[in-house]
């Protein structure tokens, strides 16, 4: 997430831990990314999802209005927060 302050603090970290290293393999973009750390102390887990995924799921407005989003009034199509339902 860009407004993630942990994970925009380590994501420069990580592409400079990449840097001039060829991405051959899922496996060498885990570990590069797992071996990543800031001079605070910072680390990274990362491990591959093996889990197959649907593509091309649609989403109906109806579907969407269900759920209870907080859009940040900065942005608020980008920058927002997903919260627990509600139950009634």
């Amino acid at each position: 997430s860009k407004w993630n302050k942990i994970e925009h603090r380590l994501f420069c970290h990580i592409t400079q831990n990449w840097r001039g290293r060829p991405l051959t393999s899922l496996q060498v973009v885990i570990n590069l990314i797992r071996n990543t750390t800031t001079t605070q102390g910072l680390e990274v887990e990362a491990r591959l999802d093996p889990n197959l995924y649907k593509t091309g799921i649609k989403v109906t407005d109806q579907e969407l209005d269900t759920i209870a989003i907080e859009r940040n009034s900065f942005h608020g199509e980008w920058n927002y927060i997903i919260k627990p339902k509600l139950v009634t």
